[in-house]
Order: C-alpha cells, then sequence, then structure tokens
C-alpha cells in the first residue's frame, strides 16, 4: 500500500458538518473535478484555485491510525473519472471504522457493487440530489428506485422551493426509510442558511424526514 497513490486538493482533519454523521472528527480527502455546475456549489472556487497533490495511501493510514478520525470523501465528485478509482482504491486499502461518500449520485449503483470495506467498517454514501431540469428529476427518481433497499445510501438534498425539490420528495419518502433522508436550507453564507431554514424546517415536518444544519459553513471551519 505504501507506493499507492491518490490525487487530491485537500487532505486535513475537520468535522462532518452536514447529515447522519455532523459532529464527527473527519479526515476530509477532497477530489478537484466535478460532473456539475450546480448554482449554490460552496467549494467552486476552491476547485478552481487549488492545485491537485499526490497523497501516498500509507499516509492516509498514519493519519487514521494516529488521529482516531473517519473518512469524508468529497468534491468535486468523488465518482466522476479518475476520482472513483482512486476512491474506490483509498476505500477497498484503508482500515477505518467510518466512511462517509459525498456524491451526486453518478455511478452511485456502481460504486455500491465495488467499494469493499472491511465488514466491520461502517460506509455511508451520501447522496445530494441535483434537481435543476425534467431530465434531472427523472434521473434522481429512477436512481432511488434502483438503490433505495440499500442501507449505506443516505439522501441529503438541498431543499429550494421549487416544483423538482417537491416531485422527487413526493416519489421517494415512501420508499426510502426516513431516517435517512435529511432536508438542508440551501446557502452560502450563515445570514443565508439562517434565513432559507425555516422553510425547510416546515418541509422536514411535512415530509416526516430529518433537517440537517450545514456546520462547516454556520461556524465557518474547514
Amino acid at each position: 500500500m505504501k507506493n499507492e497513490v491518490t490525487n487530491l486538493i485537500e487532505c486535513g482533519i475537520t468535522w462532518q458538518g452536514e447529515g447522519p454523521d455532523s459532529g464527527r472528527r473527519m479526515l476530509l480527502l477532497r477530489f478537484k473535478k466535478c460532473n456539475r455546475n450546480c448554482p449554490y456549489c460552496d467549494t467552486q472556487v476552491r476547485m478552481r484555485s487549488s492545485q491537485e497533490f499526490t497523497m501516498y495511501l500509507s499516509d492516509i493510514q498514519n493519519y487514521i491510525d494516529t488521529e482516531n478520525v473517519g473518512i469524508m470523501i468529497t468534491g468535486g465528485e468523488p465518482l466522476y473519472n479518475l476520482n472513483y478509482v482512486n476512491a474506490m482504491k483509498i476505500v477497498n486499502n484503508i482500515d477505518c471504522m467510518l466512511y462517509n461518500i459525498e456524491t451526486n449520485g453518478l455511478r452511485l449503483k456502481e460504486a455500491l457493487e465495488n467499494f469493499n470495506p472491511k465488514p466491520d467498517n461502517k460506509i455511508k454514501f451520501i447522496l445530494s440530489p441535483k434537481l435543476f431540469s425534467d431530465e434531472d428529476l427523472d434521473f434522481y427518481i429512477d436512481l432511488v428506485n434502483k438503490i433505495y433497499s440499500d442501507p449505506r445510501v443516505y439522501i441529503k438534498l438541498v431543499y429550494q422551493d421549487t416544483g423538482y425539490n417537491e416531485a422527487f420528495l413526493d416519489n421517494i419518502v415512501n420508499k426510502v426509510n426516513k431516517y435517512r433522508i435529511y432536508l438542508m436550507p440551501e446557502g452560502k453564507t450563515r445570514e443565508e442558511l439562517l434565513k432559507n431554514s425555516s422553510l425547510v424546517f416546515d418541509k422536514a415536518e411535512q415530509y416526516k424526514v430529518n433537517f440537517s444544519s450545514r456546520d462547516h459553513l454556520i461556524y465557518n471551519f474547514i
């Protein structure tokens, strides 16, 4: 494993700021490229300006062993092109008790079949749907229909007051276990998040699902 490498734009210890493992201490591994260009993305500037660097898997394992952290794999899109190969290399070779893989759903069904951590290690695929068109809506409804029974999949939706969000939730909320669905407010700043949170609390109550804050933006940590 020592000579195995991966290309990242960020590697450092932080806390998970969103979803089911919010507040957990994690080693953040960020890939550069993405297949989408979302208007509310809070990492676009970082992806454009950051240069990739080489990271040995043995060094990642050393972080895990000495710092008592889980692994949060994000981007960009960790299942996009070469990112997919490197993310699978990390999951299948690093001994870690907790993995979060944050994805827009690209190649997710394939990843569920091919990412094989040790049986006692916990892995969550955090699906974040990007709903901006009829094509997006059809894609995500079809995807959820294929994977909803897999307990490793959690859905984390940035809620916007659009028909696409409503239609998506109406189609999936009675299939996916509700404890695995999280709604989050839209916003790139603390002020925007607080302004938009009341609507999301109302929708989470309506659909009987979870609310997720976005702690890394509210408390301004990486």
